[in-house]
């Protein structure tokens, strides 16, 4: 229970990390790669719900309601990039590491169970020859 607490502890401050990453990239590669086709920022993208819209620069509304969907696309695309790279680095590769581990240990108990076998074959060939050996001397007898 204490190593899975631990594993947890870590995959946070390692996401938390990743999370700082991500952001960057989504703002100075992502936001600049569809600046090309529109605006220079995902934020400022967004739809009218009841017209007119009207948001000051500070992101205030003075009339309408606008629905900000360009924030939203950009924190699920941070969650996306962060949750695959999470994923594919630590995840995948601790899974491998883990099934790696469990056919070790299978390995190693069918190799026991084959020599315990074979010692239970032996001992029960020299009981034979024991009661082979008092059954001759008390023929003799």
């Amino acid at each position: 229970m204490r190593g899975n607490v631990i594993d947890l502890a870590v995959a946070v401050v390692i996401g938390a990390a990743f999370t700082n990453i991500v952001n960057s990239v989504v703002k100075g590669l992502i936001n600049p790669l569809v600046g090309a086709i529109g605006t220079k920022n995902l934020d400022h993208y967004s739809s009218c719900l009841k017209a007119p819209c009207v948001v000051t620069a500070d992101g205030s509304v003075k009339s309408g309601v606008p629905i900000m969907w360009g924030s939203v696309a950009g924190a699920t695309l941070s969650f996306v990039i962060t949750a695959a790279v999470v994923y594919f680095l630590m995840v995948l590769p601790m899974a491998k590491y883990l099934a790696r581990q469990e056919a070790r240990k299978k390995a190693r108990e069918g190799t026991q169970e084959v020599i315990d076998v074979t010692e239970l074959e032996v001992l029960k060939e020299i009981r034979d020859a024991l009661v082979a050996q008092r059954a001759a001397g008390r023929d003799e007898l």
